[in-house]
């Protein structure tokens, strides 16, 4: 009954994790609404209402001018009276570049004197500490608080940059946190890797509010193992924290998706032609993003670029905002963007993009709006959206990477929400005006409702994020749990699938394996088959002609001996043997523990000295009276370390590395240690089995 009760604390206080990432997430939501309309305005009756807010609460708001209330004013109504002409205008503008210079420089000055982890989308990261790769403060406090404060200022900035892949980074160092107050999880690493992988799960639920979508992307994406157990615990904490961000209602439309659209008409067959060529694009759009990208960052590493990160998140931000302010399309926030592309015309819609010609005799439903021509708003609609599209491609590839958070899901669906909104709106035009035409005749006739622009935003948008990505399933149900659009699965997934194969006749890395190997993360890729027939001892060291191998003894080495071992070499751990003349196996000990433990004996165990014996057998043997008193570290000794023998073949040391998370792996012949092989060792072996030099693999 103790044990159950345990288990049932243990498990309130993991939901108790969740929650917080929830309330995290929807606190993050509401300050990035405020800062963002604080660019351009701000709220006489309460300054920490954002635009929407303002106006919901004044009682002179009318439907037609529902984003005007005297309530709201822009910088140019507050400091010099006016709304309309030049010199507001450029107050304005003015106003919105210094606002956004000061997030950004807030942004990345915390990053930088307090966090240097907090920087970039943290995916890359998680993936390769899920591998079994330890970043020692990569999940810790000072990162989790700089990271959730700096991600409001740096979205807020206007930056061509999101918060769903940096909260993934904020739900696992809250999971580390939270796993850290139970031993059954800190000591255990194989455990601690499960509450992250958890952990990830429920920040994509809070990201995008798409819990099952967060699931399937921890398996996807994300997890390097993952059990049947983790599952069901992913999906428990993706519950809990969906259900904290509905409670909070962050979005204020009383739903948890972040974009729901209604669409009232269904797709035909003969769409799928330009669906699939919007998956094309995704794949092409990934291709250049992720070479572009990794070209610009790559400079940044081995230049003086990278001596100024501060100088160039100004830079960027400056001509981020210079050039986006004229566009109404890329002022506003990029959240907003996407809503707008994704929405269908309706009769009360007043957006740009619905600016039809309307037919003054329809008298259908007004849930069920035929196809019209466009009118002037549409096409200068059309420009300005090409023109974003273009700027958002470009900036884009110098914005990832930086020293500041910064995610990459809403960007890429933006780009391909813009995209896919314009093919769209052709394909309605192209079937109202020749509605005669064999591919039109059979399902689109005069004055029906045939052609949704905004389906084709939202297929446009998955291939993007797929093509940048490469993800395919948690895609297309992230997908639809972002927009209820569950009618429209067929073209999400035949979106992703050509995306991907795109994408991957030009490279098989997304973006996140591209961000590994750029930093030199020790990360054996779960997706890549080894299939050549070398053996464990071709890989092992020492090799002929090395140094032998770096051994503790169980009972004959001093203090001493094991301090200037320690001091002379760097490796993790050490291989205890029976003797050098034996070479038998009987443990291995992490170095960490060794100089914990040696400290803390110097300190509180009277008669240890450098001439202390040292044993990692059970009982040390009786002394001579004037003997130092011994050492015995038997408790730091792994007495079980994963072996294989010399004849393993590679092909089944790799599988073991992936599926394990080993950093180290011993090689045994009859007990006697031969060798060891580090996942270091393993992916230097595979890149010279890809004819790639070894040496150019490097690890940070």
């Amino acid at each position: 009954m103790r044990r159950k009760g345990r288990r049932g604390k243990e498990a309130r206080r993991s939901a108790g994790g969740k929650e917080e990432e929830g309330t995290l997430a929807g606190v993050i939501d509401l300050a990035v609404d405020w800062m963002t309309d604080l660019k351009e305005g701000v709220c006489l009756s309460a300054f920490w209402y954002s635009h929407e807010q303002c106006c919901w609460t004044s009682n002179e708001t009318t439907f037609e001018d529902r984003d005007k209330c005297p309530l709201w004013q822009k910088w140019s109504e507050l400091l010099v009276n006016q709304s309309e002409g030049a010199s507001a205008y450029i107050l304005n503008y003015l106003m919105y570049i210094l606002w956004a210079l000061l997030f950004a420089f807030l942004a990345v000055s915390l990053v930088r004197v307090f966090a240097p982890y907090a920087c970039g989308s943290g995916i890359p990261e998680i993936k390769t500490i899920l591998s079994g790769f330890i970043i020692r403060g990569y999940l810790g406090k000072w990162t989790l608080l700089i990271k959730t404060v700096t991600l409001v200022l740096v979205v807020s900035s206007g930056l061509s940059l999101g918060k769903e892949g940096p909260l993934v980074h904020v739900a696992c160092c809250c999971g580390n946190f939270f796993s850290s107050l139970f031993s059954k999880y800190s000591k255990n690493e194989g455990k601690r890797r499960e509450v992250l992988s958890a952990a990830a799960a429920a920040g994509v639920s809070v990201a995008f509010g798409a819990p099952i979508g967060g699931v399937l992307f921890s398996l996807e994406e994300v997890s390097y193992y993952f059990p049947l157990k983790t599952l069901w615990r992913s999906f428990f904490a993706a519950l809990v924290a969906a259900f904290t961000l509905r409670s909070i209602n962050p979005f204020g439309n009383s739903r948890l998706v972040l974009f729901y659209v209604e669409y009232h008409t269904p797709w035909y067959m003969a769409e799928l032609f330009p669906f699939i060529l919007l998956g094309v694009f995704g794949g092409l759009w990934g291709t250049l993003f992720i070479r572009g990208n990794i070209a610009w960052c790559r400079r940044r590493k081995t230049t003086r670029l990278g001596k100024y990160p501060v100088l160039e998140v100004i830079v960027v931000t400056a001509v981020t905002a210079i050039i986006a302010y004229p566009n109404p399309y890329t002022r506003r926030s990029t959240s907003e963007l996407i809503s707008e592309l994704f929405n269908d015309c309706g009769a009360l819609e007043s957006s740009q993009l619905c600016d039809y010609i309307n037919d003054p005799n329809m008298t259908r439903p007004v849930d069920d709006i035929p196809d019209r021509p466009a009118g002037v708003g549409v096409y200068t609609a059309m420009w300005q959206l090409a023109l974003a599209l273009v700027f958002k491609i470009v900036i884009t590839i110098f914005t990832f990477g930086m020293k500041i958070p910064s995610g990459l899901f809403i960007p890429s669906m933006a780009v391909g929400a813009m995209a896919g909104r314009m093919v769209g709106i052709g394909v309605e035009q192209l079937a109202y005006h020749h509605h005669d035409w064999i591919v039109f005749r059979n399902w689109c006739r005069p004055g029906a409702d045939c052609v949704t622009p905004g389906l084709y935003a939202m297929v446009g948008a998955a291939a993007c994020l797929g093509g940048v990505t490469r993800m395919t399933v948690s895609l297309v149900v992230i997908m639809f749990e972002l927009t209820g659009g569950l009618e429209y699965i067929v073209p999400l997934m035949a979106a992703a699938v050509t995306s991907k194969w795109v994408a991957d006749a030009f490279g098989k890395e997304g973006i996140y394996e591209a961000h590994i190997h750029l930093n030199g993360y020790p990360f054996l890729d779960v997706k890549d088959e080894f299939t050549h027939r070398t053996l464990a001892t071709d890989v092992m060291r020492p090799r002929r002609g090395e140094p032998p191998l770096s051994v503790l003894t169980q009972d004959s080495m001093t203090v001493e001996d094991v301090e200037t071992l320690i001091k002379e070499t760097d490796y993790n751990g050490f291989p205890v043997v029976v003797s050098r003349d034996s070479e038998r196996l009987i443990g291995f000990a992490q170095r960490r523990e060794l100089i914990l433990a040696i400290k803390n004996a110097r300190q509180r165990q009277e008669g240890i000295v450098s001439n202390s014996i040292m044993y990692f057998t059970e009982e040390p043997p009786e002394l001579p009276a004037n003997s130092p008193h011994p050492l015995k570290l038997r408790r730091v000794l792994n007495l079980s370390p994963f072996t294989v023998t010399d004849h393993t073949p590679m092909e089944t040391v790799v599988d073991i590395f992936r599926k394990l998370g080993l950093r180290q792996c011993l090689v045994t012949r009859s007990g006697r240690l031969l060798g060891i092989i580090t996942k270091k060792d393993v992916l230097r072996h595979m890149a010279q089995m890809a004819n790639q030099d070894p040496e150019s693999i490097m690890f940070n």
